[in-house]
């Protein structure tokens, strides 16, 4: 039997399905590149953290726990480690309570205000951390302010509001706006409505944004380089002097240490809010 001219064989693809089979199939090569790029020194750190020698080599040509043991005794990283946590803890804090209020100030408004506002809160993002570093510097220096704690904490917070802004503002604008005139409706006040309704609604979008401005101010080393006092060690600045100078192994088994807390806190927290949907 013969066929028309314009027909094809059962077992034949279309010109289209194959370039959307190799565009597809080149978009997982691409992503399975990535995944490579960003797991292979996360894991290299990890196994290189065990080695039994004395020097950062990959492969290990030993592997023992004795440089997680060393780590009890460098008092260095224990003073460095306190100073970070008590920092990123405040900054958080206040990263916090003035994100919220910035996110309900714009999240539902149309006005150009709000607009420009949002914006202004998410420019930390935009601009080079070194040269945010430095302004601030400058800013305290022209107020007389010398650096210490609090001007590390002002720093980290300005760095740490975007975050909490942006959950809080993405979480208000998926509150149904029914459910706070029905709560108006029923006589109840703006405070009892947004302690009843809104913050249970938008608590996942806090806590996300929370949790993103600790890793931000933990991790931070920019502000941190211009805004600490001599008397204040933070400690990715110790890690990395100690990397810089001598190639600390116990840095390695440090770093095994926080990521290990990393994924876990990543894991509670894409448990309690859904973190990753959050990001996208």
């Amino acid at each position: 039997m013969s066929r028309s001219p314009g027909t094809r064989s059962p077992g034949t693809r279309s010109p289209g399905t194959l370039d959307r089979l190799s565009f597809e199939g080149l978009l997982h090569l691409l992503a399975i590149l990535a995944m490579v790029l960003l797991l292979a020194p996360t894991l290299i750190v990890l196994v290189v953290s065990f080695t039994d020698g004395l020097s950062l080599r990959f492969p290990p040509p030993g592997y023992s726990l004795r440089w997680y043991g060393e780590l009890l005794e460098a008092w260095q990283l224990h003073y460095a480690l306190k100073n970070s946590l008590t920092v990123a803890v405040l900054a958080t804090a206040l990263a916090v309570g003035l994100g919220v209020l910035a996110a309900l100030a714009v999240a539902r408004s149309p006005r150009l205000s709000a607009r420009l506002l949002d914006s202004f809160f998410l420019s930390p993002l935009i601009l080079p951390a070194l040269a945010f570093g430095l302004s601030s510097l400058m800013f305290f220096s022209l107020l007389g302010w010398p650096v210490s704690v609090a001007t590390l904490v002002l720093g980290h917070t300005v760095v740490c509001v975007p975050y909490v802004v942006r959950n809080t503002v993405a979480a208000l604008t998926q509150l149904q706006p029914s459910l706070l005139e029905g709560s108006a409706s029923l006589g109840a006040s703006r405070l009892y409505t947004f302690r009843r309704i809104t913050l249970p609604l938008i608590r996942p979008g806090i806590l996300s944004g929370g949790f993103l401005a600790f890793m931000a101010s933990f991790d931070n080393i920019p502000v941190s380089l211009f805004l600490r006092d001599a008397a204040t060690d933070m400690l990715p600045i110790r890690m990395w002097q100690d990397l810089e100078g001598r190639l600390d192994v116990t840095i390695a088994a440090l770093s095994g240490i926080l990521i290990v807390a990393t994924i876990g806190g990543i894991a509670v927290m894409e448990r309690v809010t859904g973190l990753s949907r959050r990001l996208v």
